[in-house]
């Protein structure tokens, strides 16, 4: 296995500034909902968003409406740096409002749920779990090469490895375009929108801005996939 070091990109998430990703999400065979990510960007520094929602049908089942907001910034020495993570979750009879927010310094986080609030120790190249999607995407990824990104997630503070399989395989895109992908697995410690935690397959396209085309979680009963519906393009710099 090639080892690659986690690097930086000089611009840090400036080349995903304007990306929208549309999916539609299925458990097994059936169309259970929709999810959406973008990221924005202001004065205080980029902004990811997720929304997540079943459908009627599978509301039934399980019942998601899910919002989740990470924010982070890049700094001086082009080092991705992580500020909040903000998450409204709604699943099932199960409700939550979390709020992660990591102290300037970077090695503290105060994590807060259900109005307690906890301190936990990091080192200030600590991402939350959204700068590390995309500070993964930014980076380059070799066939059958591993490679580890910092995270703190629902109290957890661990290195997410994140492992790239050795051949590409071809998808149909939103696009109409087949393209070569490759498959990555990224083995969280924490659970995620319409899955739980374990092993997640992500298909991403083999060039430089590593779109995610295809999901699939292992959950407790079968799995969920998620399939790229549409995709925006960050404008041109």
């Amino acid at each position: 296995m090639v080892e690659i070091p986690t690097q930086a990109d000089a611009a840090c998430i400036d080349s995903f500034v304007g990306e929208r990703l549309e999916y539609q999400m299925g458990w097994e065979f059936i169309m259970a909902g929709t999810a959406s990510l973008h990221v924005g960007r202001d004065a205080k520094g980029h902004h990811e968003y997720i929304t997540a929602r079943t459908n009627k049908l599978f509301d039934v089942f399980k019942k998601v409406r899910d919002r989740i907001k990470g924010s982070g910034y890049c700094d001086q020495q082009g080092q991705w740096r992580s500020t909040k993570f903000q998450v409204n979750q709604q699943e099932r009879r199960y409700k939550a409002e979390k709020l992660t927010v990591f102290s300037p310094n970077g090695s503290l986080v105060h994590y807060t749920q259900n109005n307690k609030t906890d301190d936990y120790p990091v080192t200030p190249n600590h991402l939350q779990v959204l700068d590390a999607f995309y500070k993964a995407r930014s980076m380059p990824m070799a066939l059958g090469s591993s490679f580890s990104i910092p995270v703190f997630d629902s109290r957890k503070s661990y290195d997410l490895v994140i492992n790239v399989q050795a051949k590409t395989v071809k998808i149909i895109a939103p696009w109409g375009e087949t393209v070569a992908c490759i498959v990555v697995t990224p083995l969280l410690k924490t659970a995620g929108v319409f899955s739980s935690k374990g092993k997640i397959k992500i298909w991403m396209t083999h060039d430089a801005r590593h779109i995610p085309l295809k999901m699939s979680a292992k959950i407790k009963i079968g799995r969920i996939m998620g399939y790229l519906t549409h995709y925006q393009a960050p404008p041109p710099p």
